[in-house]
């Protein structure tokens, strides 16, 4: 049975993605998105010795950001490597002290984590960046990269292999901190229509 909480935030997501999808590229644009979810989500679902897939999509950053992507990706498969294993602490290590997405902070990534963790094992997750942009300011790295790829997991009640969480074109905020690359959530601020409750949410945002 799917989570309250992740049933709730997916189907607001939803809504404002669709939105915001088809406002942005057009009819066209949004059926060429809805048949990449189609083929995405018909790809078989990982083994469980399957590792976390990270894709940069050809062209993606110049040769002079290699040494970023390198760092990024390796930031993520440390991250997945800790959801894989169901290991809280060290995932959370991995988000930003500042930590904002729509409203929602660190400690309701943690509770997000906790029930996924709780409800489903073997997770897994696949990323494909098609975007890169990095900036600087007063001394501070970021990094936004866009992605689409998707959790997956097996329902530890039914055995049942399910699809957690699935993204298309969605944005990683990333920031350097002393430790290495973390998350960082969005760019600030809330969804206006939502009270940050019930923003959406992609816990590996």
């Amino acid at each position: 049975m799917e989570l309250p909480y992740v049933r709730g935030v997916k189907a607001l997501a939803s809504s404002l993605r669709l939105f915001n999808t088809m406002s942005s590229i057009g009819v066209l644009g949004f059926s060429i998105v809805v048949t990449g979810v189609i083929l995405l989500s018909r790809l078989p679902y990982p083994t469980l010795s399957a590792a976390a897939t990270i894709e940069f999509a050809p062209g993606v950053g110049a040769d002079a950001d290699r040494p970023i992507i390198q760092e990024v990706v390796a930031a993520f498969q440390e991250a997945d490597k800790a959801v894989n294993s169901g290991d809280i602490d060290a995932l959370m290590k991995f988000y930003a002290v500042t930590y904002n997405y729509h409203g929602l902070k660190k400690s309701d990534v943690r509770r997000v984590w906790q029930e996924v963790f709780e409800h489903y094992r073997d997770i897994s997750s696949s990323h494909v960046f098609t975007e890169l942009e990095l900036t600087r300011a007063n001394g501070v790295r970021k990094v936004s990269v866009t992605c689409t790829g998707w959790l997956r997991g097996t329902e530890a009640a039914t055995g049942k292999p399910v699809t957690i969480d699935s993204w298309v074109r969605e944005v990683h905020y990333l920031v350097k901190e002393e430790r290495g690359w973390r998350f960082l959530g969005n760019k600030g601020g809330t969804v206006p229509s939502a009270p940050p409750a019930a923003a959406p949410h992609h816990p590996l945002f």
